[in-house]
């Protein structure tokens, strides 16, 4: 797949060999490739992602280095409350995880989706790198989480650890990175 270079620094300052743009409808298989590699998503259907990638293209991006999908993030406005943007799945290939792929995806997305000052996601509490992921977009953007529990383990069936909300905002579109 992708050659991993030896440093974090060298990905942060080859923006020519890194894109970031919304995706297209066949990206979808791509989408479901990583989530399925990522080993740490509940994986949907290749259908799913297609269908995610036709309709809510704009609320989602898809990272390349020098043409091969490295990365995503997939999100959506909150159709009670549309200044919010809600990640659903972020995922990184293994050949570039912690070289700030995952960072740069979340920066471009919200400072792409008009219209937002919030942002929302859940993550399980032994999702640690998520967890790091989130606090420090906040951080980056000056915003404070609020954590709550959204779906705790019995809606979520047998497994499952629950799903804790964080919510970060507001949030000043335009200060990542």
């Amino acid at each position: 797949m992708v050659a991993p270079q030896t440093t974090t620094a060298y990905l942060r300052s080859a923006s020519a060999d890194l894109s970031i743009a919304a995706p297209v409808i066949d990206d979808g298989v791509e989408l479901w490739r990583l989530a399925t590699e990522s080993r740490r998503l509940d994986v949907n259907s290749r259908y799913s992602y297609l269908l995610w990638c036709r309709d809510f293209a704009a609320t989602s991006v898809i990272a390349r280095w020098s043409g091969a999908a490295v990365g995503f993030v997939t999100g959506y406005r909150r159709p009670a409350e549309p200044n919010t943007l809600v990640v659903w799945q972020v995922a990184v290939d293994a050949s570039v995880r912690g070289r700030g792929v995952a960072s740069r995806l979340l920066d471009a997305l919200f400072d792409r989706v008009d219209g937002v000052d919030h942002l929302e996601t859940t993550i399980t509490p032994d999702n640690e790198p998520s967890t790091r992921l989130f606090t420090a977009f906040a951080e980056r953007r000056g915003a404070e989480i609020a954590r709550s529990e959204l779906f705790d383990r019995s809606l979520l069936g047998a497994g499952h650890q629950p799903e804790i909300l964080h919510r970060i905002g507001p949030i000043a579109q335009g200060r990542g990175t």
